[in-house]
């Protein structure tokens, strides 16, 4: 009898163990590195070596609600926008495309000193970014969508230009990580179409 409780508590210790096998794993995700692998042609050797470098202040990303939760977002369809629980953001949307758009702003800018608001060494009147995020997501016809509005203003807090932007990368596979890197491109993209509007307006 009690080598009959004995196997019948190992079957069911086994059962519990592959039940746990089968549940499927959280993953993380960061923003992929940026793809450009060189300044882009344009920025000229003397532009690159002035002795008084512009300074443009990145300020913290305004995101829309439901892009504030770790779980990476799916549009399933024309309303429907899903957040998956076990693919995840590695940390907080907002500060990690921040870091990413100051990133490939300072590469595509070189003549350009890139600074957070929050860096002590920003000066208190520079030329000002700001972002409202209002879409970073997969949607449902296989395109990374990352869509909202930006500003730039000058020194004096004169608004220079406002314009919206909606950048669109297919995904090249199925799955998650797919969808992460197609999201790092339209990054990428976007930080192309701020950095030559403001090469126009220096």
């Amino acid at each position: 009898m009690t080598v009959i409780r004995t196997l019948a508590l190992l079957g069911l210790l086994s059962w519990l163990a592959g039940c746990a096998t089968n549940a499927a794993p959280t993953r993380h995700y960061g923003l992929p590195p940026d793809q450009m692998t060189a300044p882009q042609a344009g920025n000229s050797a003397t532009d690159g070596q002035r002795s008084d470098p512009q300074v443009l202040v990145v300020r913290p990303l305004a995101m829309a609600s439901f892009l504030e939760q770790q779980g990476i977002v799916l549009q399933l369809d024309d309303i429907t926008l899903n957040p998956a629980r076990d693919h995840l953001w590695a940390e907080e949307l907002g500060p990690m495309l921040e870091r990413g758009l100051r990133r490939r702003l300072a590469h595509r800018l070189p003549s350009t000193r890139v600074l957070a608001e929050a860096n002590p060494a920003a000066p208190p009147r520079a030329l000002t970014l700001r972002l409202e995020i209002e879409s970073f997501q997969g949607r449902y016809d296989g395109q990374a969508v990352a869509a909202g509005q930006w500003q730039l203003r000058d020194a004096e807090g004169k608004l220079l230009t406002l314009d919206t932007f909606e950048v669109e990368t297919p995904l090249d596979a199925d799955g998650y990580p797919a969808l992460v890197r197609a999201l790092g491109q339209s990054w990428d993209a976007l930080a192309d179409r701020l950095a030559e509007r403001i090469r126009r307006l220096r």
